[in-house]
């Protein structure tokens, strides 16, 4: 009996670490290239507005973290830095700046979702048609398959 139950636990033990590294590591080897600097630099050439990822924000912890430079232009959202990787993450624009998670959802309801962020160093997103930046004052990347807060910066 004893021996089971230690069989067990080590399997299932097992199986949590395999399936956490799986979640942290799938979206790293699933990535697609990452925009170069020259990319980046030609897509930010016509923004409007600067602002910056930094890791200190409240919401932000040693998983869940951005650094970097964004732009927002009339066509593209960039950045030229890092994202902590994970899966299934989502640029907003959004309202008013916002550091953690819970403020979040609460303006994510007149946020502008722009689109999926597949790289996490340096990205290049393109705005949906119609979309105005002007009305909105920070940028957020959000993590849509645990609801958890990454990063945000306020450009306006």
């Amino acid at each position: 009996m004893r021996k089971s139950l230690l069989l067990a636990s080590t399997h299932l033990a097992a199986f949590v670490l395999g399936f956490g590294l799986g979640v942290y590591l799938l979206p790293i080897i699933a990535a697609p290239p990452a925009p170069s600097e020259a990319q980046v630099r030609a897509a930010a050439s016509g923004a409007s507005y600067r602002g910056a990822f930094v890791r200190t924000l409240k919401g932000s912890d040693p998983l869940h973290w951005g650094e970097g430079d964004v732009t927002v232009g009339p066509k593209a959202v960039t950045l030229q830095g890092r994202l902590a990787p994970g899966p299934a993450y989502r640029l907003y624009l959004v309202p008013e700046f916002v550091e953690t998670g819970a403020d979040f959802l609460r303006v994510k309801g007149a946020s502008l979702a722009v689109g999926d962020v597949k790289t996490f160093e340096n990205f290049v997103v393109p705005l949906p048609e119609g979309a105005a930046p002007e009305r909105f004052a920070a940028v957020v990347v959000w993590c849509e398959a645990f609801s958890q807060f990454i990063t945000a910066a306020r450009y306006r």
